[in-house]
């Protein structure tokens, strides 16, 4: 069986009309990659859609204030997308003249794109034959030839890239790998793949010896860790709130939240008042204090699991400048903190 005429095949009949395969444009290109790692397509497409009328070119992108593209992002996670896309946005403006590099090895240069995003854009706008291995490959790849090679060892990681290379479409990369793509998001599923329908049935190692289930195979994760939140919504009789960025490195940097008390353990509430950090930020100023939610809210990131608590502290003056609490939705935030503010405001 020929394996890339058959998916490529299969791909003509079933493809999804998605706004991104109606274009060999670059920066839509780019873009899409971007928003859909680590982002289904139902979720990402409205942000896609979004970027687009906003930003239609990447002169518009790069123009724009990291504040805004912030906000337009927010919901999406893995807010550094955000970051090193604006940082490209202006890179590409203002060293290359707003031209994006047409080769997979320019491309791999760009902030923020790694092996498949330059892969993917090297063969959808330049038909250049560089193959993509995402999740979907790996699933596609290690059932059909039953591989259980993990596929996030540095071993597997090879294994799979020099093994997709050989089965590249030279004729036709774009289609091909957008095809093997597509194929293992709506027919070879994680989960109830449609293998009575699949046109490799006859062919896949992994139905063969009832593997599927098992396949691919992945390396444990790492260990989740667990950290105590607890934001200060200070509410003064001007209507007014501290909200600051957070700048530091690391998980929402640049988005804007409460002020924070991280602690090693559930705080108590019978121990939020006399805690250092309460003392010390408060300067002696009185204040009436109650907890938003009794039941933490966990907020689960791929490696720490945030284990949260809200507390309203109001309070006659700020002990820092702030501002109006009406104007709380304008700052780009985390979907947890949108969230509560939407529930409380």
């Amino acid at each position: 069986m020929n394996f890339n005429k058959t998916l490529s095949v299969w791909y003509s009949e079933h493809k999804r009309d998605m706004p991104w395969r109606n274009t060999k444009n670059p920066y839509y290109i780019w873009l899409s990659e971007i928003i859909l790692q680590q982002t289904q397509i139902a979720q990402g497409q409205p942000y896609y859609e979004a970027f687009v009328s906003k930003y239609p070119t990447i002169f518009d992108l790069a123009n724009a204030e990291e504040n805004d593209i912030l906000k337009l992002w927010q919901g999406l996670g893995y807010y550094s997308r955000a970051r090193n896309l604006h940082f490209t946005a202006k890179y590409v403006v203002n060293e290359l003249n707003g031209i994006f590099p047409n080769t997979y090895s320019e491309l791999l240069k760009l902030k923020g794109v790694g092996d498949y995003t330059a892969s993917a854009i090297a063969s959808i706008c330049f038909n250049e034959p560089t193959a993509v291995v995402d999740g979907n490959v790996y699933r596609v790849l290690s059932r059909y030839f039953g591989i259980d090679t993990p596929i996030n060892s540095t071993k597997g990681i090879k294994e799979f890239k020099t093994l997709a290379a050989s089965l590249m479409d030279h004729d036709n990369p774009s289609k091909y790998n957008q095809a093997i793509m597509e194929f293992g998001a709506i027919q070879c599923k994680p989960k109830n793949p449609y293998c009575a329908t699949c046109p490799l049935n006859e062919s896949c190692v992994a139905l063969q010896k009832n593997l599927i289930d098992e396949l691919p195979v992945k390396l444990k994760k790492t260990k989740v860790s667990i950290k105590y939140f607890n934001f200060l919504v200070l509410l003064s009789s001007d209507k007014k709130t501290v909200f600051q960025k957070r700048t530091q490195k690391g998980i929402w940097q640049n988005l804007y939240q409460f002020p924070l008390l991280e602690t090693d353990h559930k705080l108590k509430i019978a121990d939020f008042k006399k805690h250092p950090y309460i003392t010390s930020y408060f300067k002696g100023l009185p204040f009436e204090y109650s907890l938003y939610n009794n039941k933490d809210i966990v907020h689960k990131l791929s490696h720490q699991h945030l284990h949260t608590k809200f507390w309203i502290v109001e309070i006659d003056q700020l002990p820092k400048n702030g501002i109006p609490i009406a104007n709380l939705r304008q700052y780009p935030t985390s979907i947890l903190i949108s969230n509560f503010i939407d529930a409380f405001f």
